[in-house]
């Protein structure tokens, strides 16, 4: 295993370019934060233009411009975990997914190479997209309970989980992307994402199109794995939908 590093040896916001940049830019997907962490440079993800373009890619000011790049949200995870002083998915577990009934089949990875020493113990930083060997592996039935907490504004039974304030906030359309709200939240703004469905409902969007709907307007949680791209998702969407309104509803 590579040594590990202390939160010292790496600072992520210390350039010109990266200073300015805010929580809310790293879970809007707009810091345009510049570098390289765990070996990966920021054009490494979703590269656009011609190759040797690609590490003299334009500069974007933070907070103006949409990019959706897996970097930066392992940016975004190292400097919680130094906020948090304990691994993440310990945090999530304890926080989130035990007081909503998770099952213990979920794991969330890091890289071979992102450990670090916090406070003298060894803690993995953990990754958001899984392409690249990390990332979250969870079944639908606690992407389903993950979903319903969402669906009920972060209450679960007679505890408040999430701030619904906060949920507020990743409901909201960014400045540059109006569908998209903080990290997950893919928004159905004008409803061009999903033109069957309620412009108030949420996606959380998934590799390989695992993906959790949330339709407070329909009272309706669905999780749905591998469907095929384009509108197939529209689609099952709308018949669900139509299927709802053909049942008679209990008083």
């Amino acid at each position: 295993m590579p040594r590990n590093v202390t939160p010292g040896d790496i600072d992520l916001f210390k350039s010109e370019h990266n200073a300015p940049i805010t929580w809310e830019h790293l879970l809007r997907q707009t810091s345009d934060w510049e570098g390289t962490l765990w070996g990966k440079p920021d054009w490494a993800d979703r590269p656009s233009g011609p190759q040797e373009q690609w590490p003299q890619r334009a500069r974007h000011a933070p907070g103006s411009h949409y990019m959706y790049n897996d970097v930066r949200v392992n940016v975004l995870a190292l400097a919680a975990l130094q906020v948090w002083r304990q691994p993440l998915p310990q945090v999530l577990r304890e926080r989130v997914m035990d007081p909503i009934g998770a099952s213990n089949r979920w794991r969330w990875y890091g890289y071979r190479n992102s450990w670090i020493e916090l406070d003298g113990q060894q803690m993995q930083s953990v990754s958001g997209g899984g392409h690249w060997g990390g990332g979250m592996f969870i079944d639908s039935w606690d992407l389903a309970r993950f979903g319903y907490l969402f669906l009920r504004d972060g209450r679960w039974q007679d505890r408040q989980i999430v701030s619904s304030q906060w949920i507020a906030k990743a409901r909201t359309p960014g400045a540059d992307k109006d569908d998209y709200g903080y990290c997950n939240w893919t928004l159905n703004t004008g409803r061009k994402s999903l033109p069957s469905a309620p412009a108030s409902s949420v996606t959380f969007r998934g590799n390989g199109q695992n993906i959790v709907y949330i339709d407070r307007d329909n009272d309706l949680l669905i999780v749905v794995r591998w469907i095929d791209r384009g509108d197939a998702l529209d689609q099952f969407i709308g018949k669900v939908l139509a299927a709802r309104r053909a049942t008679p509803q209990a008083p």
